[in-house]
């Protein structure tokens, strides 16, 4: 058991967080992580019913710096690529921009409901991005709690294949009050997407106590 636990611990360095293979994961998940049981894991969104709200009843959706400027924007939509393997589950395709002339971020916001986070300290989110429309290899995370100020940290390591991404929140600075948790957002900018243009796909974005 504890090298199972010590394979899902994330090599943090220089403020980017490193994925553990989606296989380890599943492994770790299937027999050690029960959702709802015993506050280890809350899961906020696995996207399965195609449809909103999420699993705690937030809505969601996606945000521009612009929205009235034409050369950067951000689309989703549900996508039948389930992260852990369902048949009949979905994720969240993004289809990001901000090739732009002007400074151009954006991306995906989700409403935590005011989650009292305090009995657990990681967040986890699968991601993967699609080799045939080109992917970023990093992307911004940002979570608010009831002040609403963001508080960041660099996801770094993202490829074609699905990964299961865990960052302690201590990593999250600004944010001193887990017991009311307001968003849940995804930033693509133009200083750390490369390529400017591409897709990004998410899955199961949960909270656990590591």
């Amino acid at each position: 058991m504890l090298r199972n636990l010590f394979s899902l611990m994330l090599v943090v360095a220089m403020g980017f967080a490193f994925p553990v293979s989606a296989s380890a994961q599943l492994s770790f998940l299937d027999s050690e992580v029960i959702p709802g049981e015993g506050g280890q894991e809350l899961i906020l969104a696995d996207f399965d019913t195609g449809d909103k709200p999420n699993n705690i009843g937030g809505d969601f959706g996606t945000w521009d710096k612009d929205p009235n400027d034409e050369t950067q924007n951000v689309n989703f939509d549900f996508q039948d690529d389930d992260a852990m393997g369902n048949p009949g589950g979905y994720s969240i395709r993004l289809d990001y921009d901000v090739d732009s002339p002007n400074p151009a971020y954006n991306g995906f916001w989700m409403k935590l409901e005011a989650s009292d986070a305090t009995p657990y300290n990681t967040i986890n989110l699968y991601i993967k991005g699609d080799s045939e429309k080109g992917f970023t290899k990093r992307m911004k995370l940002e979570l608010k709690d009831q002040t609403n100020k963001p508080s960041a940290y660099i996801i770094s390591g993202i490829t074609n294949e699905w990964q299961r991404f865990s960052i302690p929140f201590e990593k999250f600075r600004r944010i001193t009050d887990w017991t009311a948790m307001n968003e849940f957002v995804i930033v693509f900018d133009d200083i750390n997407s490369n390529p400017r243009t591409g897709t990004i796909f998410i899955d199961n974005i949960s909270l656990s106590a590591e």
